[in-house]
């Protein structure tokens, strides 16, 4: 018996970006398509109807923005994730979908393929930042004073010396496989770390755990963005966001 596909709904104002992402996805057999929406409003209502994994959301549209959209869809009852697809990738955008709930932000101009690993990487409960869109945003973003959530102040309970070690790597946009290399364990137990401590800080995904690692002083942005040096015994292999 084959695994149930995951099921995508489209959101852009452009008819021609939705039907030929239909039809790409179409030659998938993991990837199926249950709904499209032109804006943020069709958008929050078809996700109520139809329950979808994953959200392909475009960020500038008529009435309301996919930034507004994704806010609500990700505050709501179904546990469904949003990866923003835009052809723009200003700071702002960025910001915004990431305070928005996003669990993945890409820009249009990519390889169809990565667009489509995307989808499932998000679906999978993973992050996803796009290579274009460097980690000195995300650096950027706790920066603000706007980004600073409540939650900053809070400590995590119960976290172990390990686990702090594997969301510091986490914050410097290690993937599970460099983790791994880095602390000399195996991917399946990084994998436990990871579920463990988005269980113990009651984050969503992979984004939220960066932003805490910054906001917990793990990780320190530098004056040229990027993430700082690693508590000392700590690898230094640049890795990619993910």
């Amino acid at each position: 018996m084959t695994d149930a596909p995951v099921r995508v709904v489209l959101v852009d104002d452009q008819p021609l970006v939705r039907s030929g992402l239909r039809v790409i996805m179409s030659d998938h057999h993991d990837l199926e398509v249950v709904g499209e929406a032109a804006n943020g409003v069709e958008a929050v209502r078809l996700v109520k109807d139809v329950n979808p994994d994953v959200v392909v959301m475009d960020i500038r549209m008529p009435g309301m923005d996919g930034i507004e959209a994704t806010r609500l869809i990700t505050a709501g009852p179904v546990a469904t994730r949003v990866l923003v697809l835009t052809t723009f990738d200003e700071d702002d955008h960025v910001y915004g979908a990431l305070r928005a709930g996003a669990s993945g932000f890409m820009v249009k101009d990519m390889a169809l393929d990565d667009i489509l690993a995307g989808i499932r990487i998000v679906a999978a409960g993973d992050a996803l930042i796009a290579p274009g869109v460097t980690r000195r945003l995300i650096a950027d973003f706790v920066g603000r004073p706007s980004a600073a959530p409540e939650r900053a102040a809070r400590p995590v309970e119960g976290i172990t010396e390990r686990e702090r070690e594997v969301l510091t790597l986490i914050g410097r946009g290690r993937s599970n496989n460099e983790i791994a290399d880095d602390l000399f364990i195996s991917v399946a137990t990084v994998k436990s770390h990871v579920s463990r401590l988005l269980t113990k800080a009651g984050a969503r995904d992979r984004v939220q755990l960066v932003i805490m690692a910054y906001e917990m002083g793990l990780v320190a942005p530098t004056p040229g963005g990027r993430p700082g040096p690693a508590p000392r015994g700590l690898g230094t292999r640049a890795g990619q966001a993910r």
